[in-house]
């Protein structure tokens, strides 16, 4: 037995339940921000991961700053109490409970797909961004490190169209794949950084061709398309991790103040409370 393993893995439930046990008393804890932020934040997540949405912000705005908005679309199935919840942890943090806007003329099937589909709806936000100049994308189960300060830097970019954090390996729908070159370069829908609206006619022409129902990863690999056809660029792999070979022990191989973010994906999910648990709560 990996006792390692599974000791972290017992201590992220324990501190995960702690953690939702307290959210009252957390959203109320004043945020120290250190600066004013020129973008827009925007995030897609429900009921289920409503403390990893809370302790992602909180972070946000610890090492980051504030942005002009933080809006966190729900999947629906946020209930009022935890909407007013997420809306006290700043002034500038808000829910939107309404579906972003698709572009005219889609096939009903895509159109089914980005309105009822759980990953189909992150797409659909995906496709509406940026709204009002540089736009960040961010997932529930990103935590930020002292560089994310280095975010106020990037929103400045003009010379590309977008920002994407790298996946340690292509994760996608094999069926929207013709050729294993396309697999190159992976892209992962957790964290994008929008600078121009992007042309999404490429990943929306492979979706159009698949064969059977959308499954987890259909939204990421129209994504993967999308960010090759527009010209966008791989954030520091250095700063921006998105890696999960450290699942099977204990510490956390990545976090330390020179990092920007940690996508914790399901694998390393234990990982993401299990730094909160010996990080001074945020």
């Amino acid at each position: 037995m990996n006792l390692p393993y599974y000791s972290a893995r017992l201590e992220g439930t324990i501190t995960r339940s702690l953690y939702c046990r307290a959210l009252p008393l957390i959203v109320r804890r004043t945020v120290v921000v250190a600066r004013e932020l020129p973008f827009e934040v925007f995030a897609y997540s429900g009921e289920n991961t409503l403390p990893e949405q809370v302790a992602s912000i909180r972070s946000f705005l610890t090492y980051a700053g504030r942005p002009k908005q933080f809006v966190v679309v729900s999947d629906g199935s946020y209930t009022s109490a935890s909407i007013e919840l997420l809306e006290k942890i700043d002034n500038v943090v808000r829910v939107q409970t309404t579906p972003p806007p698709l572009p005219p003329g889609l096939p009903n099937a895509i159109q089914s797909y980005l309105t009822t589909h759980p990953t189909g709806k992150q797409l659909a936000l995906l496709m509406s961004l940026p709204a009002n100049g540089p736009t960040l994308y961010t997932d529930s189960d990103v935590l930020f490190f002292p560089r994310a300060c280095d975010l106020a830097q990037l929103s400045r970019t003009q010379s590309i169209s977008a920002l994407f954090l790298a996946d340690y390996q292509f994760s996608g729908d094999e069926r929207l794949i013709r050729d294993p070159s396309e697999k190159q370069n992976p892209a992962n829908t957790g964290f994008v950084f929008f600078f121009q609206k992007l042309d999404w006619s490429r990943g929306l022409e492979r979706l159009q061709m698949l064969s059977g129902k959308p499954n987890f990863f259909t939204n990421q690999t129209v994504m993967h398309f999308c960010m090759h056809a527009n010209g966008a660029v791989a954030l520091d792999p250095s700063k921006f991790v998105l890696q999960v070979d450290d699942q099977f022990i204990y510490r956390d191989r990545y976090a330390a103040p020179s990092l920007a973010i940690r996508h914790y994906v399901n694998p390393i999910r234990h990982k993401f409370w299990t730094l909160l648990a010996h990080r001074v709560p945020k």
